[in-house]
């Protein structure tokens, strides 16, 4: 990644000891908080193992990262979902797609840039089903345009639960092809694209309030599109002026 890792973790670390490092949303938050923190790197074999147990490939960024910074710990908000080693006694499942219960990496599809072995067919990341979502929320059948009777009671079910259902298989649909990588809290999630032409940006999961999966964008930035490492390399230049008792943008 031409060195784009270069000195962040000793960078990230150092923070540890800044006068002002509680000042940092998301550092100090009890168990939550990351305390400026990094898991250990990860070497390419445990990479690939990672990979070909989830099924897909990470993105280049975020790959080199697990190698060269750490698989986890001290970043945006509470900080990133661990990366944890795959060892003979693994047996528990991939988490779903979208979200990192206990800390694990959540499946989401692979890359062309990976080992074939960790290769398999996965849906394209559609950020536009967040359109489609709002489009199918304004559908949500009202009972009082069904008449009031046995048969427009039995209708007015029947057309709800079809609604309702396509609403939960819209929901569920918003995050294929991504990777939740951390928690911002109050169930607002950060998710990596990994597939379709979207790969490797970085995105709000915001279906906690309604609005779907939305696009980072950083304040004063033109970009439609944020990369994983410009998001992290963002984070990590504010924290560094708050900690140390700079003035943040």
């Amino acid at each position: 990644m031409g060195g784009i890792w270069t000195g962040v973790r000793e960078r990230v670390l150092a923070l540890r000891e800044a006068p002002n490092r509680r000042l940092v949303f998301g550092a100090d938050a009890g168990r939550h908080g990351h305390g400026f923190e990094l898991s250990p790197v990860l070497t390419e074999e445990q990479v690939r193992a990672v990979e070909r147990r989830l099924g897909f490939g990470f993105p280049p960024e975020y790959r080199s990262f697990l190698f060269e910074v750490g698989a986890g710990g001290a970043g945006p908000d509470y900080g990133l979902f661990p990366v944890r080693p795959i060892g003979p006694a693994a047996a528990e499942p991939a988490a779903p797609q979208g979200t990192a219960p206990e800390g694990t990496v959540p499946e989401g599809a692979p890359a062309e840039d990976t080992a074939p072995e960790a290769r398999r067919h996965e849906p394209p990341f559609r950020p536009e089903l967040t359109q489609e979502l709002d489009a199918h929320e304004s559908t949500e059948p009202q009972r009082a345009a069904y008449a009031d009777t046995t048969e427009g009671e039995a209708r007015f079910v029947r057309d709800y639960r079809a609604w309702d259902a396509r609403h939960d298989e819209l929901h569920d649909e918003l995050t294929e092809g991504t990777l939740c990588v951390s928690e911002q809290g109050c169930a607002y999630y950060t998710l990596l694209a990994v597939t379709g032409p979207e790969r490797g940006t970085m995105w709000d999961d915001v279906r906690a309030v309604g609005e779907g999966v939305v696009p980072i964008r950083h304040k004063g930035k033109d970009k439609e599109r944020v990369t994983f490492a410009e998001w992290y390399l963002h984070w990590l230049a504010y924290a560094e002026r708050r900690a140390l008792g700079e003035q943040p943008d």
